[in-house]
């Protein structure tokens, strides 16, 4: 139970990291906002989420 519930955390994180990276590398048109419900689906679904999100802030901005 703990090795799981350690495991969700380091996702957590490891997907704040990524959007941080992300959005320090792009232009500021294409930021895409790290708030809970970004954080959550990218822990979530993992790389096809932010892949996901990034091609919504695209084409609707």
């Amino acid at each position: 139970m703990l090795n799981k519930l350690f495991k969700t955390f380091k996702k957590l994180i490891m997907s704040f990291f990524m959007l941080y990276g992300y959005n320090v590398i792009v232009p500021a048109s294409a930021i895409i906002p790290i708030n809970i419900i970004t954080i959550l689906l990218i822990t979530i679904f993992s790389i096809p989420a932010f892949i996901f999100l990034i091609v919504i802030r695209l084409v609707v901005y």
